[in-house]
C-alpha cells in the first residue's frame, strides 16, 4: 500500500493493491454471465429510463471504484482486522458479497422477481464500498457509496419498471 499525497485530516491518495482484487471480486457474476444461456435477463436487458441518472449512476460507481483503489487511511496497512471495528465491517463486506453471489445464483437459475433482483443484485454492490470504506476507514468511499446507493437504487427501480 502507498500514500502519495494528503488530501485532507487522515485520507491521502494512494493505492491499496487489495482494493483492485476486491473490485474483480465484486464483479465475478458479471465476467460470468456470458457462459450461461438465459431465457431472460433483465438486469442485462433493461431499457433506459433516465439519461440523467444513467449518467449518475455510473459516474458514481466508477467513483467508488476509484475512491477504493486510490485513497488510502493515514494508518491503513494492506491488510487488517485487529481492532474491534475493522472485524465488524470486515465480516459485514464478506457477509453483503457473499449474499449479492446467492442473489446472482437466484438470477441465473430463473428467480428474477423484482425483490431478487433490487435486493440482491442492486441494493447490496453499493452496501458494499459502504462497508469496504468503513473497514478502512475511508470516508470518501463511504460518502460516495452512500450517494452511489441512492442513485443505483433509483435508476435501476426506474428501468425494472419500464419492462
Amino acid at each position: 500500500m502507498f500514500q502519495w499525497v494528503k488530501l485532507f485530516r487522515n485520507q491521502y491518495l494512494g493505492f491499496w493493491i487489495l482494493g483492485l482484487a476486491c473490485f474483480v471480486i465484486q464483479e465475478i457474476p458479471y465476467m460470468l454471465m456470458p457462459l450461461f444461456q438465459l431465457e431472460t435477463n433483465p438486469i442485462m436487458n433493461m431499457q433506459e429510463s433516465s439519461v440523467f441518472l444513467n449518467l449518475c449512476e455510473k459516474a458514481l460507481g466508477s467513483l467508488c471504484i476509484f475512491f477504493m483503489i486510490f485513497i488510502v487511511h493515514k494508518n491503513a496497512v494492506l491488510f487488517s482486522v485487529t481492532k474491534k471495528s475493522e472485524k465488524v465491517f470486515f465480516s459485514l463486506t464478506v457477509a453483503v458479497l457473499l449474499t449479492n453471489f446467492i442473489g446472482w445464483g437466484l438470477y441465473v437459475t430463473g428467480y428474477q422477481t423484482m425483490f431478487v433482483m433490487m435486493f440482491f443484485i442492486v441494493l447490496l454492490p453499493p452496501l458494499y464500498y459502504v462497508l469496504i470504506g468503513s473497514w478502512r476507514k475511508n470516508t470518501i468511499l463511504m460518502v460516495a457509496g452512500g450517494v452511489f446507493f441512492i442513485a443505483h437504487v433509483i435508476h435501476v427501480s426506474g428501468n425494472l419498471k419500464m419492462k
